[in-house]
């Protein structure tokens, strides 16, 4: 299937989705930027981008500093250009279920899976916040003092670990 020049809403959160155009790829992304942070890829697309040597720079430009809703991951989500129920398959890397439509071979992926998949290993959404405190804890202490406990409080500087974090998930 080529490139969906239309206009699509999530199949997560129901949103309209935003065109990012991926230029060593040499085509355009569909990224929920106003709400889950979910991203659909029409048919083989997804293998442009699901290896650490590939180019992801627009997409981490798009959602940089952004912060996106929960969406239920088990919900069946529905094929936006097909209008049918995608299905739940193995991403076969980082453990990552992905919804696949099955008619036109689209697939789509909850916020931060991209990430989990070129990473290449399982990892609990759940846990990244306590993940990032864990990695970077001492140099928060240092930097922000007794706010290093705080995430209410949210310095430029927390702000600056936590992006260093997440980047660091994603390449």
């Amino acid at each position: 299937m080529a490139d969906n020049k239309n206009t699509i809403l999530c199949p997560a959160c129901g949103k309209e989705m935003q065109k990012i155009y991926m230029p060593e790829a040499k085509v355009n992304i569909d990224i929920c930027l106003d709400g889950c942070g979910g991203i659909f890829f029409n048919n083989r697309e997804l293998e442009k981008f699901d290896e650490t040597h590939e180019s992801v720079n627009e997409i981490l430009e798009a959602v940089k500093g952004r912060e996106f809703k929960e969406v239920d991951s088990e919900e069946t989500r529905i094929c936006p250009i097909c209008k049918i129920p995608m299905v739940k398959m193995g991403s076969g890397k980082g453990g990552v279920e992905i919804d696949v439509c099955n008619t036109c071979g689209a697939k789509f992926l909850d916020n931060l899976e991209l990430q989990l998949i070129r990473l290449g290993q399982k990892v609990d959404l759940s846990q990244v916040d306590g993940m990032m405190n864990a990695l970077f804890a001492e140099n928060l202490r240092e930097v922000l003092g007794d706010n290093a406990d705080n995430p209410a409080s949210p310095s430029p500087r927390r702000q600056f670990f936590e992006n260093l974090f997440h980047n660091y998930l994603i390449r």
